[in-house]
């Protein structure tokens, strides 16, 4: 048994939360995630005490957590759009940030509308399109079996219709297959940049984060491939690195796409460049 769990045995719920190493939101996410308790029962049995096993359950998760594994993995669960997603070091940890994406593909969605989410990881674009508006037509596709597999858990999971393929982008659909919106959020990290040696991003896939070559060599295949797919009057929305927005719209303009513009998430980056199939 660690050092830790010898510490934490026989010490009260409310205890452990003051002297548990991390901050006082992980130290609660790992305590009721090692106990299987709500929030509402981490106070309401706040004097319960820790056995030697509960402890050293425990102490197992503040260590993996100390190492730097995000809590994402450790608890195999994060919350996005208000939906709660299943997920694995198979596919990305979905960020508060993409929910711009989100916003902007349903304002764009019209009635009966189909979408497509290209390289959809856990599902939670797709999944959270899908469940603000059963009524439309929601695609995701990914070149990972492995994350297709988690995203396909998700969105039975929260009662959703998607459906999903395994395709490297464009390859696998069908020539005909046409959507009035087109959502990605692709592998945009340069290659060798050091973020990707930092934090969380040491423990997410990789091929999911960066192209392996300029961080535009993915955006530029679902720029070129959109037009056969979008139908008229269709939008194209991507999300993208802070200091790309301007890359990106010359990218649409240059392929004949109108309205550009670039969308500002809640930090103020430039964090999503669309434009519309004139």
């Amino acid at each position: 048994m660690s050092g830790h769990a010898s510490n934490l045995a026989g010490c009260s719920l409310a205890t452990v939360l003051k002297v548990a190493p991390l901050d006082a939101l992980e130290n609660r996410i790992l305590l009721c995630h090692a106990l299987k308790l709500t929030r509402v029962q981490l106070i309401t049995q706040s004097e319960r005490r820790l056995d030697i096993a509960e402890a050293d359950a425990l102490a197992t998760l503040f260590e993996r957590r100390l190492h730097g594994e995000p809590i994402a993995y450790i608890v195999g669960a994060r919350e996005f759009y208000g939906l709660d997603f299943r997920v694995t070091p198979d596919v990305l940890i979905p960020r508060p940030d993409t929910e711009l994406l989100v916003e902007l593909a349903l304002e764009r969605l019209p009635s009966n509308g189909r979408l497509l989410d290209m390289g959809t990881g856990s599902g939670a674009i797709a999944v959270a399109i899908a469940h603000t508006r059963p009524d439309a037509g929601v695609a995701a596709l990914d070149a990972s079996a492995a994350a297709l597999e988690v995203a396909r858990g998700n969105a039975l999971a929260n009662g959703t219709r998607v459906d999903f393929m395994l395709s490297d982008w464009y390859q696998a659909l069908d020539t005909t297959a046409s959507f009035d919106v087109i959502a990605s959020n692709p592998p945009y990290i340069v290659e060798g940049d050091a973020h990707l040696s930092q934090g969380d991003l040491r423990f997410e896939p990789v091929d999911a984060l960066t192209d392996h070559a300029d961080g535009l060599s993915d955006l530029r295949s679902i720029i070129s491939g959109a037009s056969a797919h979008l139908r008229a009057g269709g939008w194209l929305l991507m999300e993208h690195g802070y200091d790309q927005a301007a890359a990106v719209r010359a990218l649409l303009s240059g392929a004949g796409f109108a309205d550009v513009q670039s969308w500002r998430d809640l930090a103020g980056i430039e964090r999503v460049t669309g434009g519309r199939l004139a």
